[in-house]
């Protein structure tokens, strides 16, 4: 028996579209996902040939000197001006083994599958292939949530979808069959002048509600939120909303890579170690 998607793919993909005649205007976000995914990138000291970009957006990524890039997005007008192909980030159209490094910034947060499309990522890398990502996660848009929380008082609807946390994004690279995980995590708040400024950077960003299971916002609960959001603003009329960043770092195995030493291999005593010093 299959699971029903979380998200309404359709959905999705027409939130992209939609979002990608004034992207440039709401791109701070996987700007700075793809400013760490480059200072990952740059401490690796080895070339690359073939690059995928999963999660393209407007083809902002660029790929290291001399490699050929592929692009996917889940939505037509990204993945046509890239020069990508459209497909969803769990259902990509390339082989095992096509790629030694792929990038992904901004998108498996809503990706109906992650454990499956991050097990893909896995498998489209050559060994010894490394993989990079960087999504929303961890307590992202506390602040919005809180908000409409109040507003709808006893009946609130879910308006986020669930978030990663920073260990649970490790533990689902090692289950993906990824060496050497490694998940981290940075916060980016932005302080807001409106609720209509940080739902307006929502939909720029292609990030709006894409649940399957969604009910609309009344005109009413709405405006409860935006009273609100100015009653908690500060002296300077602002909230601040953070957003959480999940970073991924994960190698396709490889028989050349380091392994951990056998258990119980080692030579060294560990109370020899803690005796003070002049004690044999």
């Amino acid at each position: 028996m299959s699971t029903p998607d979380l998200f309404d793919r359709t959905l999705r993909r027409r939130r992209r579209d939609r979002a990608a005649a004034q992207y440039s205007a709401h791109d701070f976000l996987r700007a700075a996902m793809l400013d760490g995914i480059m200072d990952r990138l740059e401490t690796v000291k080895r070339g690359f040939g073939a690059v995928l970009d999963l999660g393209s957006f407007d083809g902002a990524f660029t790929p290291p000197p001399g490699a050929r890039i592929a692009r996917l997005d889940a939505g037509y007008r990204f993945a046509r001006s890239s020069g990508g192909v459209q497909a969803d980030e769990d259902r990509p159209p390339f082989a095992d083994g096509t790629f030694d490094l792929v990038v992904s910034a901004g998108v498996l947060d809503s990706v109906n599958d992650l454990p499956g499309a991050l097990t893909l990522a896995r498998r489209m890398l050559q060994p010894d292939g490394l993989f990079l990502a960087a999504f929303v996660g961890g307590d992202s848009l506390a602040t919005l949530r809180s908000l409409l929380l109040a507003a709808e008082g006893d009946r609130p609807a879910a308006r986020a979808h669930p978030r990663i946390d920073v260990r649970s994004a490790g533990d689902l690279l090692v289950r993906a069959g990824f060496a050497l995980p490694v998940a981290d995590l940075e916060t980016l708040t932005v302080r807001y002048a409106s609720l209509g400024t940080l739902l307006a950077d929502l939909r720029g960003m292609g990030a709006s509600n894409m649940l399957a299971q969604r009910q609309p916002l009344s005109r009413a609960a709405l405006g409860r939120a935006a009273a609100l959001f100015a009653e908690r603003a500060g002296d300077d009329g602002r909230l601040a909303e953070t957003f959480d960043i999940v970073f991924l770092t994960g190698w396709s195995p490889s028989p050349s890579q380091p392994k951990p030493a056998r258990r119980g291999s080692g030579t060294a005593s560990l109370a020899a170690a803690l005796k003070p010093p002049g004690e044999g």
